[in-house]
């Protein structure tokens, strides 16, 4: 797949052993590393679409650890040269993958799997509380291209 113009991805790997799993996420050493903001993990019920939102200044680093996701992203930004694109991936537990969405690409994502999907976010800034970077769309009724509906067959 052709990647909108600043994604980034980054295979994660799964290290097993007689006491559990280690899996490493990000590490400030990355090629895909930009700088750290802080830390949040979210959650998404089955079935459940989060998004669309845009940032103009921060960049996030998203991460599936539990359950499926399928992690949508539009690119609107008029000097990109890959305006109007849109990139899908699905990533979790059955697919463990970091996607660096950069600043001014719309993206959200649904739950795929039958149970609640933990989502964990590295942004590159801290949530300004007065004054956030979030900027929403609704999911269902907007101009991006896209369409949440499952398909089936």
């Amino acid at each position: 797949m052709e990647l909108i113009d600043g994604i980034e991805t980054k295979e994660l790997r799964v290290i097993p052993d007689e006491r559990g799993r280690l899996m490493e996420m990000l590490r400030a050493d990355d090629p895909i590393f930009e700088k750290f903001g802080q830390v949040y993990l979210s959650t998404t019920y089955p079935g459940v679409v989060k998004g669309w939102h845009s940032h103009k200044l921060q960049s996030d680093y998203v991460i599936c650890v539990r359950g499926m996701i399928k992690l949508v992203i539009h690119d609107p930004r008029d000097d990109s040269p890959t305006r109007g694109m849109v990139n899908e991936f699905f990533i979790g537990e059955h697919n463990p993958m970091l996607i660096k969405i950069p600043p001014g690409l719309h993206h959200g994502w649904k739950c795929i799997s039958e149970t609640e999907a933990y989502i964990i976010n590295v942004p590159t800034m801290v949530y300004n509380y007065e004054n956030p970077d979030e900027y929403r769309i609704d999911p269902h009724e907007n101009d991006i291209p896209y369409d949440w509906t499952s398909r089936d067959g």
